[in-house]
């Protein structure tokens, strides 16, 4: 008896596992013009801490805390250029996905190319050292023959006096 009630207890909590886990979903602004703009700046931000998700994707708490100062600051009348020049003197032009070109960011922009250009060089210093390396090989007079004989036509070479 004390088996099965246990067993049954278990069964329910079991059961109901899942529900107390569950967790509530996001509330949403009260206005959805408000948050279509939203989600429309910050996917075009990034998450400080994912740093490879845009402050829309990401489920960070970082991420959710600006999102709610972003839809503060959408309810405060400010416009979508306000909002990121705002973000960008708070956090750095890191927060933008597409940074401006500047000098500040030229080495993210062209750092890429650079390190290309870079690799290109060094490989075709390497090729020319390498082939400058390399001797061709020498044929003795018995190859030499050998090898007439096949591209005449020859299929069986004559082979020199001093090798038979």
């Amino acid at each position: 008896m004390k088996l099965r009630l246990a067993t049954l207890a278990t069964a329910v909590l079991l059961g109901l596992a899942p529900v107390a886990h569950a967790g509530e979903a996001a509330p949403l602004a009260a206005d959805p013009a408000v948050e279509a703009r939203m989600i429309s700046i910050s996917e075009e931000l990034r998450c400080l801490v994912c740093q490879n998700e845009s402050l829309a994707a990401s489920h960070a708490e970082l991420a959710e805390d600006l999102r709610r100062e972003v839809r503060s600051l959408i309810r405060d009348g400010k416009s979508d250029a306000e909002i990121r020049d705002y973000l960008v003197s708070r956090y750095g032009d890191f927060v933008l996905y597409r940074p401006p070109v500047k000098p500040t960011t030229w080495l993210l922009w062209f750092g890429p190319f650079l390190i290309l250009a870079g690799a290109v060089i060094g490989l075709i210093a390497y090729l020319r050292r390498r082939a400058g390396q390399i001797t061709p090989p020498t044929l003795s007079a018995a190859d030499r023959a050998a090898a007439e004989a096949l591209l005449a036509g020859d299929p069986k070479p004559t082979q020199p006096k001093d090798q038979a």
